[in-house]
């Protein structure tokens, strides 16, 4: 038997509860895993609280990512004792996730977990830093270059954007952070922003094209804050789209792209094939430091992760969630 994080469907919608589970109950898959870590994401926030249908498939145990200790495997990659990281590939969706001390996936899916890091720092990053990593992989690959001016991060103090100003710092761009929280400039100032910016001014509707400001964007909002984020870059800047936290629309016009030459580039995390993923965790095995995810992830144990996802649902969250699953 092991805990797990269990939601169920019911008639008036869902029940989510911590529960024991026998591991004859876990799906099929070649490798089985001892989570150690797991953590609280947008994505787990939206399935726990039954905001936006996540969940594919009932009963789900939730999660989107973990880390821990292969403990068997049928797959050539993995062997008894290996220490890996799945980030994605629909864990948590339709197939069991990583909020349970155990998980059978497939092996196509994990990648090793780098040497520097330990199980509990690796999901400390987890999937933001992972989703932070790509877009300033895909940035660079761009051929964007810190002296072609200043990068802006929007929600700056939640996890991606945390990280996201921690990587483009390390990579020598000067960053301007876009939060809603005035209380956490001295927070993203530690983490290495030489800018912030009130999310007020680019929350609402703006003019299609505007004062060029910035050589690239890293967006996790969505909606008038990406489209004034694009009518704001530099002509042949790159923005990078990562998240919805503001809403999925898009309510902008074609003018930075064809009067500007801008790239607007989407960053998908949850499927993307093992090169890139292997080059984002490398970057962050290389930049991120013990002392830095102190800074950016707090920890909690499994029994309070279905109450810490109203919160991150609520904006009370300040960068990472980090789940022991074993406490």
């Amino acid at each position: 038997m092991f805990s797990a994080i269990l939601i169920e469907k019911t008639d008036s919608g869902q029940q989510v509860k911590l529960t024991q589970l026998d591991e004859a109950q876990l799906p099929e898959g070649d490798v089985t895993i001892d989570v150690e870590y797991s953590s609280l994401n947008y994505k787990d926030g939206l399935a726990i609280t039954g905001r936006s249908p996540v969940v594919r498939k009932f009963p789900m145990v939730p999660g989107i990512d973990l880390a821990g200790v292969v403990r068997e495997s049928t797959h050539p990659d993995w062997k008894t004792g290996d220490r890996v990281v799945l980030n994605g590939w629909g864990v948590g969706e339709s197939h069991w996730g990583g909020l349970a001390q155990k998980a059978r996936v497939k092996g196509e899916w994990l990648v090793p977990l780098p040497p520097v890091f330990t199980s509990r720092q690796a999901m400390a990053i987890g999937m933001a830093g992972y989703t932070a990593s790509l877009c300033v992989e895909a940035l660079l690959a761009q051929g964007v270059a810190p002296d072609q001016g200043e990068i802006l991060v929007t929600g700056a103090s939640g996890g991606v954007g945390s990280f996201a100003i921690v990587l483009l710092t390390r990579a020598g761009f000067r960053v301007a952070a876009s939060t809603g929280k005035s209380s956490e400039s001295d927070y993203l100032k530690q983490l290495g922003a030489t800018t912030i910016i009130d999310r007020a001014e680019l929350a609402q509707a703006g003019k299609p094209l505007q004062k060029e400001r910035w050589a690239g964007v890293v967006d996790s909002v969505g909606s008038h804050t990406l489209a004034n984020a694009c009518a704001q870059t530099v002509y042949a800047g790159v923005v990078l789209a990562c998240g919805m936290a503001q809403g999925l629309d898009f309510p902008a016009s074609v003018a930075p792209f064809i009067l500007r030459g801008v790239s607007l580039i989407g960053i998908e995390s949850l499927m993307a094939a093992k090169p890139l993923r292997l080059a984002a965790w490398s970057r962050l095995a290389r930049d991120v430091g013990a002392g830095t995810l102190d800074a950016i992830a707090h920890e909690i144990p499994l029994s309070q992760a279905v109450a810490a996802a109203s919160d991150l649902m609520a904006g009370k969250v300040r960068g990472r969630i980090l789940v022991n699953v074993n406490r």
